[in-house]
């Protein structure tokens, strides 16, 4: 490897794409073309990063599968970031274990930091704390070492674990400060963000008063009996009974919750669960059928009681009874909760991150265009959605997660 490719390379690992560009901006061989590829990409142009990464990986070779490998790799971690999620993950696996067989275990840990980041993207926690569970970050540079702890606080996190995440993102942003790359240390900031500001409203005795992530912490591993509008569940202590394939269910739960001690009459429940306007004896039929129902779900917990307007709900332990919310309730609230990360998402992308159909995202996005509260750039395939961030709400962090893939 000549100079210039050397000092182009240690350029990049400072955080100084410009001054890598420099000493290969003018060049056409594969090392150079890769090391653009990774210049432009952090510059932002992400599209020309890509197309040089191509070019790079097949100048390379089958025999240089070494390189090939680093190439596929920076290529995967610019699908992450422009939330291109039909990009092949066996391809990114091959190349880790390219890397792992050819001694390069830095690269390596890289590639399953990106894997493990694609995993939290789309919900599936056990399997993304499965994989940083291998990864021994002390013997990692400071740069990896802060990709490494901003996954393990990623996870954190989604779990409700204030504590363990207050502690990876104190070591994210030691190493940060260590690496002395500033795209890195806002990342680590932006991150920190999650655990400052409101992810979830508190509603009870007919008030409402917003939750930072550490008290939504605190209120679930009380003795508060919780119906949970984050994760369409109702708790209290370690019993969780989950409502969200039952949706009936849980909007008798949310309003009897919200009502608590009084009672609901019944034709507010007639609207709130089925949308009634005029109500007859075969809805109100319904609504009996409806809270037998959802007495025999939360059975272990709490009863229904009958009362002359309607029904109320008695906790069987006497605890208060109190409703979590999400900090902005919209009927596209879920499409809006991952668009408001500033990214560009395709719907195929949205789609595979809520576990639904890309019909329903995209029925849901047209509706928000209609609304002015998304947009959209590109077309067909290149299409890609995006709003403003919802300014202080974290409102991604208390979504549902999707059902587990056979």
């Amino acid at each position: 490897m000549d100079s210039l490719i050397t000092a182009a390379a240690r350029a990049l690992a400072a955080g100084d794409p410009l001054g890598a560009l420099k000493r290969v901006a003018l060049r056409d061989d594969a090392p150079a073309l890769a090391l653009r590829g990774i210049a432009m990409a952090q510059l932002g142009d992400l599209t020309r990063a890509k197309a040089l990464l191509k070019r790079a990986a097949r100048a390379f070779g089958a025999r240089e599968a070494l390189s090939r490998a680093r190439c596929i790799v920076a290529e995967a971690e610019i699908a992450l970031v422009s939330r291109d999620l039909r990009w092949p993950p066996n391809a990114l696996r091959q190349a880790r274990t390219t890397l792992e067989a050819h001694g390069d275990r830095v690269n390596a840990a890289y590639a399953r930091c990106l894997e493990v980041r694609r995993l939290l993207l789309i919900g599936r926690l056990d399997e993304a704390e499965h994989e940083v569970s291998d990864l021994d970050s002390t013997l990692f540079p400071p740069a990896l070492r802060t990709a490494h702890e901003l996954v393990a606080a990623g996870i954190a996190i989604r779990r409700l674990q204030t504590k363990a995440a207050r502690a990876a993102l104190a070591q994210a942003e030691r190493a940060a400060r260590q690496a002395g790359i500033p795209a890195l240390l806002a990342e680590v900031e932006a991150a920190s963000l999650a655990l400052k500001t409101p992810a979830a409203r508190l509603i009870a005795h007919g008030s409402e008063r917003l939750l930072v992530l550490e008290e939504v912490e605190a209120l679930l591993a009380s003795k508060a009996f919780v119906v949970d509008a984050c994760r369409y569940a109702v708790r209290q202590g370690s019993t969780v009974v989950p409502l969200a394939t039952r949706p009936v269910l849980f909007a008798l739960a949310r309003a009897l919750g919200e009502a608590w001690p009084e009672d609901v009459p019944r034709d507010v429940l007639l609207a709130r669960a089925f949308g009634a306007r005029l109500v007859d004896e075969s809805h109100r039929g319904r609504l009996r059928v409806e809270v037998g129902r959802l007495r025999r779900a939360l059975r272990r917990i709490a009863d229904i009681t009958a009362t002359r307007r309607g029904f109320a709900l008695a906790p069987r332990a006497g605890h208060e009874v109190v409703v979590l919310a999400r900090p902005v309730e919209d009927r596209h609230a879920a499409v809006l909760a991952f668009l408001a990360d500033g990214e560009s998402w395709s719907s195929s992308a949205l789609a595979l991150a809520m576990g639904t159909s890309q019909r329903s995202v995209q029925r849901a996005l047209d509706s928000l265009a209609e609304a002015g509260k998304a947009q959209s750039f590109g077309h067909g395939r290149a299409r890609r959605w995006m709003t403003p961030p919802v300014p202080g709400f974290t409102t991604t962090l208390l979504l549902p997660l999707p059902p587990p893939i056979e």
